[in-house]
């Protein structure tokens, strides 16, 4: 991977990290096991399929490269939201309007989905319900109520609209226009919550591997066959790939169809009460508008977590901390005063389209065609969205092994391109291109 050095470097000064201790460690593996389901990779995704995976019975073995929750799950903006990365337009062109209403339906049950694995496995990870998504100027507040009227209509999902005149009410901000609430939605810190899953798992009886990477995987008539850096071995009935862009050679079909994007956060020293209290009065998530958005909540130590600088090119910006700090205070002057404690990021996997791509390889390792039989399953392109989805993704692979793909299919039917120019060129093309969105963005 040409930015693992760079990643490993934005897990240093993270506001989760240093706020959620680990309380247990996973040892490598070190020598060769059987079982029904091999899980790769220790994220939400991967942790949910293997917890889902126990309660049916199967015997699971979950390998991660690194430690749990190290990639995106455990890095995160926080915030659990309604729908998909991308708009159901995306969808409702490829599925059509029924289906895509089964999807939106899939999306709000992974919202319940998360709400009932924190309360069923006793996570303790600041959850707070409640999302506003804001408009930056009149153009995008149309353009937001026109979305708004449209999930209403199509898919019966009402959001609460909030009228410029009530804004302030809601935000204690100069930068929006108006905006929407739910209250379905929400937020959490997301490494407790992965820990969490991790615990839950393990004490189900999944056997957790750390710092056992998974290098090669060979599919037989009845098993696949993985091996570690190591040389210790896993044999399975099916398997689990849920690494996203950390799978680099392991799944080489798969690379093309995301890119790694650089996500950065950062996170203020504790405030005085009042102050916090004041900038988001609900203490909702909250997002803009902007292709190029700004995302933010207040912590349940009375911070402010910022996230919105991205990176397209996978280099870090410089002067992170400073930079992010700026963005803070161009929303809230009142927090000009206030220090930054934390600044941090990591990769996440977006796909061209923004939709999620789910399916299966074949035992050449090619993408085989969705509901094609197959014993190695896939996970990716969460596209920034995944905090939620990844729940409701791990529950849809454990119901297709266990005989009911009907939902992972009608997911795998979304058709995904490959990034353009090749290895060398694709990462250029998406800069330049995002230029563009930027451009849209500031005169919006």
């Amino acid at each position: 991977m040409p930015f693992a050095e760079t990643d490993r470097e934005l897990t240093r000064h993270s506001y989760y990290a240093a706020t959620a201790p680990r309380a247990a460690s996973h040892p490598a593996l070190t020598a060769d096991v059987r079982c029904d389901v091999a899980v790769v990779g220790g994220g939400l995704a991967g942790l949910s399929a293997a917890v889902d995976l126990r309660q049916r019975g199967f015997d699971v073995v979950l390998l991660e490269a690194r430690h749990v929750g190290f990639g995106a799950s455990g890095r995160n903006g926080g915030q659990a939201i309604h729908g998909l990365a991308c708009e159901q337009q995306v969808i409702e062109a490829q599925l059509g309007l029924s289906e895509a209403r089964r999807v939106w339906d899939m999306t709000i049950e992974a919202l319940a989905v998360l709400r009932q694995r924190i309360a069923e496995h006793r996570i303790d990870c600041d959850w707070r319900d409640g999302y506003l998504g804001l408009a930056v100027g009149a153009r995008k507040g149309r353009e937001l109520a026109l979305a708004a009227d449209a999930l209403e209509r199509d898919y019966g999902y009402v959001l609460d609209r909030i009228a410029p005149a009530d804004v302030s009410r809601w935000i204690a901000s100069p930068r929006f226009h108006s905006g929407v609430h739910d209250s379905r939605s929400g937020h959490l810190h997301p490494l407790k919550y992965t820990l969490g899953l991790a615990r839950a798992a393990t004490e189900a009886g999944v056997r957790i591997h750390e710092n056992s990477e998974v290098t090669t995987w060979t599919q037989r008539s009845d098993s696949v066959h993985l091996r570690t850096a190591a040389g210790a071995g896993v044999v399975a009935g099916q398997v689990l790939l849920a690494g996203n862009v950390y799978l680099g050679a392991l799944a080489p079909e798969l690379a093309p169809r995301i890119m790694p994007v650089g996500t950065y956060i950062a996170c203020s020293e504790a405030l005085e009460l009042a102050l916090a209290r004041s900038l988001v009065p609900s203490g909702a998530a909250v997002c803009d508008t902007n292709f190029v958005l700004d995302y933010f909540r207040p912590t349940a130590d009375h911070r402010m977590l910022y996230g919105g600088r991205v990176s397209y090119s996978t280099r870090t910006p410089a002067d992170l901390a400073d930079s992010m700090r700026q963005r803070m205070v161009a929303t809230f002057p009142q927090l000009a005063g206030a220090q930054i404690e934390y600044a941090w990021g990591g990769f996440v996997d977006i796909t061209m389209s923004r939709a999620p791509d789910f399916g299966r390889l074949d035992a050449e390792g090619r993408i085989a065609r969705p509901g094609a039989p197959g014993r190695v399953y896939y996970l990716q392109g969460f596209s920034g969205h995944g905090l939620a989805l990844t729940g409701l993704a791990g529950r849809l692979v454990a119901e297709a092994m266990a005989g009911d793909a009907g939902r992972f299919d009608l997911l795998a039917r979304l058709e995904h391109r490959r990034f353009p120019g090749g290895a060398a060129l694709r990462t250029p093309a998406l800069v330049l291109g995002m230029a563009w969105y930027r451009l849209r963005d500031l005169v919006g």
